[in-house]
Protein backbone atom coordinates (compact mmCIF):
# COMPACT_ATOMS: atom_id res chain seq x y z
CA UNK A 1 0.00 0.00 0.00
CA UNK A 2 1.24 3.42 -0.73
CA UNK A 3 1.16 6.48 0.63
CA UNK A 4 0.12 9.60 -0.49
CA UNK A 5 2.28 12.26 0.64
CA UNK A 6 1.48 16.48 -0.02
CA UNK A 7 5.24 18.60 -0.88
CA UNK A 8 4.84 22.36 -1.86
CA UNK A 9 6.99 25.39 -1.14
CA UNK A 10 5.10 28.09 0.72
CA UNK A 11 5.78 31.44 1.51
CA UNK A 12 5.76 32.55 5.74
CA UNK A 13 2.11 34.14 4.67
CA UNK A 14 0.72 30.69 3.54
CA UNK A 15 1.26 30.91 -0.45
CA UNK A 16 2.19 28.44 -2.48
CA UNK A 17 1.99 31.19 -5.86
CA UNK A 18 1.87 34.64 -6.25
CA UNK A 19 -1.18 36.55 -7.72
CA UNK A 20 -0.86 35.54 -11.38
CA UNK A 21 -1.06 31.36 -12.22
CA UNK A 22 2.78 30.04 -11.83
CA UNK A 23 4.25 33.10 -10.04
CA UNK A 24 6.52 31.25 -8.37
CA UNK A 25 9.52 33.31 -8.63
CA UNK A 26 10.29 33.14 -4.41
CA UNK A 27 11.06 29.38 -5.57
CA UNK A 28 14.50 30.85 -6.63
CA UNK A 29 14.92 32.40 -3.57
CA UNK A 30 14.90 29.22 -1.78
CA UNK A 31 16.53 27.01 -4.29
CA UNK A 32 19.77 25.91 -3.61
CA UNK A 33 22.51 22.88 -3.17
CA UNK A 34 20.55 21.45 -0.08
CA UNK A 35 16.89 21.75 -1.64
CA UNK A 36 17.91 20.01 -4.35
CA UNK A 37 19.71 16.90 -2.73
CA UNK A 38 16.57 16.78 -1.11
CA UNK A 39 14.03 16.98 -4.06
CA UNK A 40 15.96 14.09 -5.72
CA UNK A 41 15.58 12.10 -2.10
CA UNK A 42 12.49 12.75 -2.40
CA UNK A 43 12.51 11.13 -6.22
CA UNK A 44 13.74 7.93 -4.69
CA UNK A 45 10.29 7.67 -2.91
CA UNK A 46 7.70 8.27 -5.77
CA UNK A 47 5.64 5.97 -7.45
CA UNK A 48 3.97 8.09 -9.21
CA UNK A 49 2.76 12.26 -9.43
CA UNK A 50 -1.12 13.30 -8.85
CA UNK A 51 -1.85 16.67 -10.06
CA UNK A 52 -5.27 19.13 -10.74
CA UNK A 53 -5.36 20.26 -13.94
CA UNK A 54 -3.71 23.46 -14.11
CA UNK A 55 -1.16 22.38 -12.06
CA UNK A 56 -0.25 19.55 -14.40
CA UNK A 57 -0.35 21.93 -17.50
CA UNK A 58 1.84 24.22 -15.86
CA UNK A 59 4.48 21.13 -15.10
CA UNK A 60 3.86 19.85 -18.63
CA UNK A 61 4.60 22.63 -20.34
CA UNK A 62 8.28 23.66 -18.04
CA UNK A 63 9.34 19.82 -17.27
CA UNK A 64 8.84 18.55 -21.17
CA UNK A 65 11.43 21.09 -22.56
CA UNK A 66 13.79 21.34 -19.74
CA UNK A 67 17.27 18.83 -19.35
CA UNK A 68 18.32 17.95 -16.31
CA UNK A 69 18.32 15.54 -13.90
CA UNK A 70 14.81 16.84 -12.28
CA UNK A 71 13.63 16.62 -15.44
CA UNK A 72 14.36 13.52 -16.68
CA UNK A 73 12.61 12.17 -13.21
CA UNK A 74 10.07 14.80 -14.12
CA UNK A 75 9.68 13.19 -17.36
CA UNK A 76 9.81 9.43 -16.21
CA UNK A 77 7.80 9.13 -13.65
CA UNK A 78 3.64 8.10 -13.78
CA UNK A 79 1.47 10.93 -13.57
CA UNK A 80 -2.18 10.87 -13.06
CA UNK A 81 -3.99 14.26 -13.67
CA UNK A 82 -7.31 14.59 -12.56
CA UNK A 83 -9.75 16.89 -14.86
CA UNK A 84 -13.04 17.26 -16.00
CA UNK A 85 -12.18 19.51 -19.03
CA UNK A 86 -8.99 17.79 -20.33
CA UNK A 87 -9.60 15.88 -23.70
CA UNK A 88 -6.12 14.00 -22.85
CA UNK A 89 -2.69 14.21 -21.43
CA UNK A 90 0.06 14.39 -23.94
CA UNK A 91 3.13 14.77 -21.54
CA UNK A 92 5.21 11.56 -21.26
CA UNK A 93 3.68 8.91 -18.56
CA UNK A 94 0.32 10.90 -17.62
CA UNK A 95 -2.95 9.04 -17.42
CA UNK A 96 -5.95 11.55 -17.52
CA UNK A 97 -8.55 10.61 -15.08
CA UNK A 98 -12.00 11.96 -15.15
CA UNK A 99 -13.52 9.72 -12.30
CA UNK A 100 -14.17 11.13 -8.56
CA UNK A 101 -10.86 11.88 -6.79
CA UNK A 102 -11.41 10.71 -3.98
CA UNK A 103 -12.31 7.23 -5.38
CA UNK A 104 -9.65 6.98 -7.65
CA UNK A 105 -6.51 8.25 -5.55
CA UNK A 106 -7.32 5.80 -2.42
CA UNK A 107 -7.65 2.90 -5.43
CA UNK A 108 -4.30 3.73 -6.29
CA UNK A 109 -3.22 3.95 -2.74
CA UNK A 110 -3.99 0.52 -2.45
CA UNK A 111 -1.83 -0.32 -5.41
CA UNK A 112 1.65 -1.97 -4.26
CA UNK A 113 4.85 0.24 -4.53
CA UNK A 114 6.49 3.45 -3.53
CA UNK A 115 4.36 6.44 -2.26
CA UNK A 116 2.20 8.93 -4.30
CA UNK A 117 3.25 12.71 -4.18
CA UNK A 118 0.69 15.37 -4.85
CA UNK A 119 2.91 18.73 -6.17
CA UNK A 120 0.72 21.90 -6.09
CA UNK A 121 -2.66 21.32 -7.13
CA UNK A 122 -4.66 22.90 -3.98
CA UNK A 123 -7.95 22.46 -5.09
CA UNK A 124 -7.29 18.64 -5.90
CA UNK A 125 -5.73 18.90 -2.19
CA UNK A 126 -9.12 20.03 -0.08
CA UNK A 127 -10.70 16.89 -2.34
CA UNK A 128 -7.91 14.81 -0.78
CA UNK A 129 -7.78 16.15 2.52
CA UNK A 130 -11.58 16.39 2.57
CA UNK A 131 -11.57 12.21 2.02
CA UNK A 132 -8.77 12.13 4.78
CA UNK A 133 -6.16 9.97 1.79
CA UNK A 134 -3.07 12.35 2.64
CA UNK A 135 -0.50 10.30 5.11
CA UNK A 136 1.73 13.02 5.49
CA UNK A 137 2.29 16.45 4.72
CA UNK A 138 5.69 17.94 3.32
CA UNK A 139 6.05 21.66 3.62
CA UNK A 140 9.09 23.84 2.37
CA UNK A 141 8.72 26.93 4.11
CA UNK A 142 10.38 29.85 2.73
CA UNK A 143 11.20 32.91 4.54
CA UNK A 144 9.72 35.72 2.44
CA UNK A 145 5.82 37.06 2.32
CA UNK A 146 3.75 37.47 -0.97
CA UNK A 147 0.72 39.52 0.47
CA UNK A 148 -1.29 38.49 -2.42
CA UNK A 149 -1.37 35.11 -4.03
CA UNK A 150 -2.67 31.66 -4.03
CA UNK A 151 -3.06 30.18 -0.57
CA UNK A 152 -1.75 26.35 0.14
CA UNK A 153 -4.52 25.72 2.08
CA UNK A 154 -8.31 27.56 1.11
CA UNK A 155 -9.87 29.40 3.73
CA UNK A 156 -12.88 27.09 2.81
CA UNK A 157 -10.71 23.81 3.63
CA UNK A 158 -11.73 21.07 5.99
CA UNK A 159 -9.94 21.65 9.59
CA UNK A 160 -7.05 19.71 10.13
CA UNK A 161 -4.71 18.97 13.08
CA UNK A 162 -0.89 17.41 12.04
CA UNK A 163 1.65 16.05 14.25
CA UNK A 164 5.09 17.36 13.46
CA UNK A 165 7.25 14.67 12.59
CA UNK A 166 10.80 16.53 11.65
CA UNK A 167 11.76 19.66 11.30
CA UNK A 168 14.75 20.46 8.95
CA UNK A 169 16.29 23.36 7.26
CA UNK A 170 17.33 22.88 3.77
CA UNK A 171 20.03 25.42 3.29
CA UNK A 172 19.38 29.24 4.89
CA UNK A 173 15.67 29.87 2.97
CA UNK A 174 13.83 27.15 3.29
CA UNK A 175 12.55 24.88 6.48
CA UNK A 176 11.23 21.73 5.76
CA UNK A 177 8.15 20.89 8.17
CA UNK A 178 7.10 17.01 8.14
CA UNK A 179 3.86 16.39 9.82
CA UNK A 180 1.66 13.47 9.42
CA UNK A 181 -2.50 13.95 10.19
CA UNK A 182 -2.70 13.65 14.29
CA UNK A 183 -6.66 12.47 13.99
CA UNK A 184 -9.87 14.57 13.61
CA UNK A 185 -9.90 17.91 14.16
CA UNK A 186 -12.53 19.22 16.71
CA UNK A 187 -11.29 15.69 18.72
CA UNK A 188 -9.90 16.55 22.30
CA UNK A 189 -6.24 16.21 22.65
Amino acid sequence: MSKLIMWNLITLDGMFEGPQPWDLDFHEYAWGDELKKFSLEQAAEVEGLIFGRRTYEGMAAHWSTTKGETADFMNAVPKYVFSRTLDRADWANSTLVKEDAGNAVAQLKEQPGKDLFVFGSADLSATLIRHGLFDEFRIGLVPVTLGKGSPLFKPDSEPLRLQLVQSRPLGQRCLLLRYQPAGVAGAAG
